[in-house]
């Protein structure tokens, strides 16, 4: 009989196999003495690069499971396992009973609505196993949401012109597919080249606001939102939390009750002590 684990590397197998078969550029690649880690870098680098098309018979299926075992490895955390920062740091901002701070890997989050930040292509991240959100998002909820996301803006292409590039601070809703969220917001932050000006935090401010529209519109009830433009987009850190934090609790004014829970997402340690000494500053 065969292990659990020796099934679960047959499977690991089996999808990179059928990868390189699906692939373009890569059917030779030569992946049978690679170690797990290896085989499974090669898989998210498959997947990173597959321009958008017909999905070959079977793998999706093949995909499908890898993921969802990936996810039960990793674990999922629920709302109501995340305090709100009324609890967790006794703040008296407004809304602090709506609002929550939580550190971790944002694929993990069952919640209404996870936010991407993407680019103005809206295709995810085509550099292999890159580390920013949009390349994270994509890679867990698996090749089905850059084929959604085509759609979207091949659609977009045929009514605002074949040039056309999302612009900064809309909101686009998918389908989240293989993670545990109900959706995934995509929005396109701003990019800083230079100097930080108003128009800039304009801007910013439209991704969130635009975003909690998007919730509104489509009765979704909890949200958790990534540190928009302050990685690869050069905002500055601690003026993108003052952003988010205020227009959060501005919409709150007016719309508290329509959210049970609205969700700030950091990975990196200095975001997380920049919105907590916001959160215990009040």
């Amino acid at each position: 009989m065969i292990g659990p684990e020796k099934n679960g590397i047959k499977k690991i197998d089996a999808f990179l196999e059928k990868l390189k078969e699906d692939s373009v550029e890569y059917k030779e690649l030569k992946t049978y003495d690679y170690s797990l880690e290896e085989k499974k870098n090669a898989i998210r680098s498959l997947m990173n690069i597959r321009m958008p098309r017909e999905f070959s018979n079977g793998l999706t299926d093949l995909q499908d499971e890898y993921l969802q075992e990936e996810l039960k490895s990793k674990g999922i955390i629920r709302m109501e396992d995340i305090p709100t920062i009324q609890k967790q740091f006794n703040s008296k901002l407004s809304h602090a009973d709506k609002i929550s701070l939580w550190q971790g890997d944002i694929t993990r989050l069952n919640v209404g609505a996870i936010v991407n930040a993407a680019n103005s292509q809206m295709l995810g991240c085509f550099v292999p196993c890159h580390r920013c959100i949009d390349n994270a998002i994509h890679s867990a909820a698996g090749m089905q949401l850059r084929e959604e996301c085509s759609h979207i803006m091949e659609r977009r292409r045929i009514k605002y012109g074949r040039n056309y590039e999302e612009p900064t601070g809309t909101a686009t809703l998918t389908l989240s597919y293989n993670l545990p969220c109900d959706y995934v917001i995509h929005t396109v932050g701003p990019i800083v080249y230079g100097s930080l000006n108003e128009q800039l935090c304009r801007d910013l401010q439209s991704c969130y606001e635009n975003v909690l529209k998007c919730c509104l519109e489509h009765n979704i009830k909890s949200v958790a939102f990534c540190c928009i433009s302050t990685g690869e987009f050069h905002f500055p850190n601690d003026r993108a939390a003052e952003i988010a934090v205020k227009t959060v609790t501005c919409f709150l004014d007016k719309h508290s009750d329509c959210m049970e829970r609205i969700i700030f997402n950091v990975f990196k340690d200095s975001d997380l002590e920049i919105y907590e000494g916001i959160f215990t500053a009040f």
